[in-house]
């Protein structure tokens, strides 16, 4: 009966401090009806309650694998004809199997384990651009991230190049963000990399939060504000041309 009592107030405790509700919302041009509706809710550890919202000035900031993951197996199967006629069915092919790696939950289970991790997000709509943002708005902090260290594969940057679209606010579900404390870096780095996960430093969180600013390779500083409209749709609502 003790174990029992003290099972019944861990759970009450866990769902006054740390249950979970989750959901996403999104608007899609033309779609007028909804075609999946879900709703999740969960218990976790008060330790390992991770969120976008939690990042500190001088977190350095990883990305896993690479920018513009699902944007690019969209284009792929949305724009196939004309991909192949450009760059052939082998290279289109390899594009579209980038749905494979649309999960993050590997990466997110081994970063939440770590210490120094101290806020985490999936870049979705807006991209990489967007989702840095996203973390740097919730968590009142500022950022400073470099273009030559974001990585691409070959399929997204020949096909943005193609699009003339931006790679960094193409959509990129699959990749994951992460704010961790600097003498912490590696350790999440070498432990990614062990479990066959492609991980970067790609910048670091700023404790004045009006400085949000992308270096890019000629070294110009761009301004980063609030993502707007993700490259995907500046191609899709063009009428392709085969």
């Amino acid at each position: 009966h003790r174990d029992l009592h003290r099972l019944i107030r861990r759970q009450r405790q866990m769902c006054i401090r740390d249950s979970i509700v989750g959901g996403h919302c999104e608007i899609t041009p033309n779609l007028t009806h909804p075609l999946v509706i879900g709703f999740c809710a969960g218990l976790v550890e008060k330790k390992r309650f991770i969120t976008s919202s939690g990042a500190k000035a001088g977190d350095k900031i990883v990305l896993t694998k690479t920018a513009g993951i699902e944007g690019t197996a969209i284009l792929a199967s949305d724009r196939r004809k004309i991909l192949i006629k450009k760059f052939g069915k082998k290279f289109v092919d390899k594009a579209e199997r980038h749905i494979e790696k649309i999960s993050v939950v590997k990466e997110a289970l081994l970063s939440s384990n770590l210490e120094g991790v101290h806020a985490m997000h999936d870049p979705t709509e807006g991209g990489i651009l967007g989702g840095v943002w996203e973390i740097a708005e919730a968590s009142k902090k500022g950022f400073r991230i470099y273009e030559e260290k974001i990585p691409l594969t070959p399929e997204t940057e020949k096909i943005c190049q193609f699009f003339k679209v931006d790679p960094l606010r193409l959509i990129s579900s699959g990749t994951l963000l992460i704010s961790v404390k600097p003498s912490k870096v590696k350790q999440l780095i070498d432990e990614l990399t062990q479990h066959r996960i492609q991980a970067s430093i790609i910048g670091e969180f700023l404790e004045d939060k009006k400085t949000r600013v992308l270096i890019e390779k000629n070294r110009r500083i761009r301004s980063i504000g609030q993502p707007v409209q993700d490259e995907l749709w500046i191609v899709l609502k063009r009428k392709p041309k085969l």
